[in-house]
């Protein structure tokens, strides 16, 4: 069976944060609600084995694939560049069906940043989210390579189509 990379803190940030809000108020976390997070992380395994999930499906392909999962954990400003591509981009796969049938792949901007702590096998969605470059760049940002969402640098580009991936500019009509 392949890996799939997971992060151990995937769906932790919501659970940690409305935690910390019962304590701050003086209330009991409902058990409900804890479950639901309990539940999700359950979803995902199921999910991550389903053959029907795993066909021309970009998230698969970069979760199993060791040489980019390798690259997101060792370069911090990698991993940015790969959250920021998946940001308000659609991706295609490079086959002749899915070519053809314009079959699209995209994820929200906090599923693309938990993509990418999945990769790292470390952290949850909030460490990417919304970490690209907002307005004008400072020296800071630039010196970190940061870039803003929805910009494919050549490198995730070249990676991306190794990997058999085309990105298509998003078409919100």
């Amino acid at each position: 069976m392949t890996k799939i990379n997971s992060s151990p803190e995937r769906y932790t940030f919501q659970e940690q944060s409305y935690i910390e809000r019962c304590k701050e108020q003086g209330e009991e976390p409902g058990e409900d609600y804890l479950n639901m997070f309990k539940s999700r992380r359950e979803q995902d395994q199921e999910r991550m084995a389903d053959p029907a999930w795993q066909k021309n499906n970009m998230e698969y392909d970069l979760r199993s694939t060791q040489w980019i999962c390798d690259k997101v954990k060792s370069n911090k400003t990698y991993a940015q560049n790969l959250y920021a591509a998946m940001c308000n981009m659609e991706f295609v796969k490079n086959e002749v069906w899915p070519l053809l049938k314009d079959q699209r792949w995209s994820a929200s901007w906090r599923y693309a940043g938990g993509i990418v702590a999945d990769m790292r096998e470390s952290g949850d969605y909030i460490e990417w989210y919304c970490s690209g470059i907002q307005g004008e760049p400072d020296e800071d940002w630039v010196d970190l390579g940061h870039v803003p969402e929805g910009t494919v640098t050549d490198q995730i580009r070249k990676d991306l189509f190794q990997l058999g991936w085309i990105p298509k500019e998003r078409d919100d009509d």
